[in-house]
């Protein structure tokens, strides 16, 4: 699927996007409406370097050598939209915590997935979530956590491999078939794997194009 614009309409992923609100409790989501696209991954996965090569704005996700830094949920949505009733945006992007930070104090991980949970749960304009897996790892025990929960939430979900510059060009077929495997048990996983690299631009038309196709369900 591509974008489709009217004459004069700029395409979704080719206007300026804005942050517009972090979440740390539920209370704080903004209302529902448009359809949301929702990132997780460990820390230091290049969550945050993903999201801004999507939509091609370096210094809108934070990016931090500091893992855990993004304690909240928080949403992106393309520029120039009031968010009246009337002129919602066509959809929102929405950066998760990330997950398996060791160092993280526990009190401090256990509201993280709280909140993560009543959100996967709770809100019915979710429509996927990609969970990023770096390349050079491959999938690890607390990704398959992940799995669960959004198998447990029913929410749909796609895994996106990163930094796929990191390991051998050879290499990359087979981890995406790897990784393919170890999803198949896992009723809520959309069977695909997309592999990416945000330093190098490869397979963002093939990540935008399946966020299109998923929030046009």
């Amino acid at each position: 699927m591509t974008e489709t614009t009217t004459p004069g309409e700029k395409p979704l992923f080719g206007r300026p996007w804005i942050f517009i609100r972090g979440v740390p409790a539920m209370k704080f989501l903004p209302p529902e409406g448009p359809p949301e696209i929702a990132f997780a991954g460990r820390s230091n996965v290049g969550k945050s370097s993903l999201i801004n090569a999507l939509v091609g704005h370096k210094g809108l996700a934070r990016t931090s050598n500091t893992p855990g830094r993004t304690q909240e949920l928080n949403y992106f949505v393309p520029d120039g939209f009031s968010g009246a009733d009337d002129d919602l945006p066509p959809m929102a992007l929405v950066d998760m915590p990330g997950y398996g930070y060791a160092q993280a104090p526990k009190e401090q991980v256990d509201a993280w997935t709280k909140l993560v949970f009543d959100y996967l749960r709770g809100r019915s304009t979710l429509k996927r979530v990609y969970v990023l897996i770096d390349s050079r790892h491959g999938v690890k025990k607390n990704d398959e956590e992940v799995f669960a929960l959004l198998d447990k939430a029913a929410v749909s979900y796609q895994i996106v491999l990163t930094k796929t510059d990191k390991i051998k060009d050879a290499g990359v077929p087979r981890l995406i078939e790897e990784t393919r495997q170890k999803i198949l048990k896992h009723p809520a996983a959309y069977p695909e794997v997309l592999a990416t690299s945000s330093e190098k631009s490869r397979g963002l038309d093939e990540l935008r194009n399946a966020i299109l196709t998923a929030i046009a369900r």
